[in-house]
């Protein structure tokens, strides 16, 4: 990893809980090219960490993410299209995908928290993580369209599960921002949080202190919903309860409730 990738986003592990930091104060945390290789770079290597019970991901400043930088616009404007082949990561094959997908494949759940502005690619991803906790006077959009583009970060693959087709529609075909309050009633956000990071921080230490293999099953089996045909979804359900019940984690667990 090279500097410019290396000091993009900070990542620190402390009792079970990992906080991923968008590292880029000065630009808002804006998305260059160093950021993307940052953040499935520190993303990759939490996939498969044992220590980490939950993920909490935000963004240093005043912003989470003001979205792309205005160079790659520039360059946008010059004409000049840049596609870097790359190693599938899931189902994701393109950087900017990368960078949001690979949150799905983290088996911790993860948790954004967001203030100020998250807008085109920052605000997705956000939606890349399994819960949105927003300030309510935070800035949302999925602004791609406000530049001639398309949301290309697997948006168009994720809002319409959180917030419906037609409302998925109106926000990426206008641009517009929303307000925390609003996003909340949307369903684009989770919940409103007066102050994300530390509520963040308190719901990812309650989730790390809960078994490991029952909150990693519970997410592997919700995004399995809809996703799959039914019977499928059902019999992955008994899977998972067939490894849990008697493991020796959830024995641990039921003599701790008992004692």
């Amino acid at each position: 990893m090279d500097d410019d990738v290396s000091r993009r986003v900070a990542l620190e592990v402390a009792d079970g809980v990992a906080t991923v930091r968008l590292d880029r104060p000065e630009k808002l945390n804006a998305l260059d090219p160093a950021m993307f290789e940052a953040l499935v770079a520190v993303d990759t290597a939490l996939v498969d960490r044992d220590d980490v019970g939950a993920v909490v991901l935000t963004g240093a400043g005043r912003a989470f993410c003001a979205g792309l930088d205005f160079g790659s616009f520039a360059a946008m404007a010059e004409g000049t299209r840049v596609v870097v082949p790359r190693e599938p990561l899931g189902a994701a094959r393109a950087l900017g995908q990368q960078a949001v997908h690979v949150w799905s494949l983290v088996r911790a759940p993860v948790i954004a928290a967001v203030h100020g502005f998250a807008f085109g690619g920052g605000l997705q991803i956000a939606l890349g993580a399994d819960i949105r906790l927003v300030a309510p006077d935070a800035q949302l959009s999925v602004m791609e369209v406000q530049w001639g583009l398309v949301p290309d970060m697997c948006g168009t693959q994720l809002l319409p599960e959180l917030v419906g087709r037609d409302v998925a529609k109106e926000l990426a075909l206008t641009g517009r921002r929303v307000s925390g309050s609003e996003a909340a009633r949307l369903g684009l956000a989770t919940r409103e949080a007066a102050d994300p990071r530390a509520e963040a921080l308190a719901l990812a230490a309650q989730i790390a202190g809960h078994s490991r293999s029952a909150t990693r099953a519970t997410k592997r089996l919700i995004e399995l919903a809809g996703r799959v045909p039914l019977a499928e979804g059902l019999q992955a359900e008994q899977d998972e309860i067939g490894a849990l019940i008697g493991s020796p984690e959830q024995a641990a667990v039921v003599r701790r409730r008992l004692s």
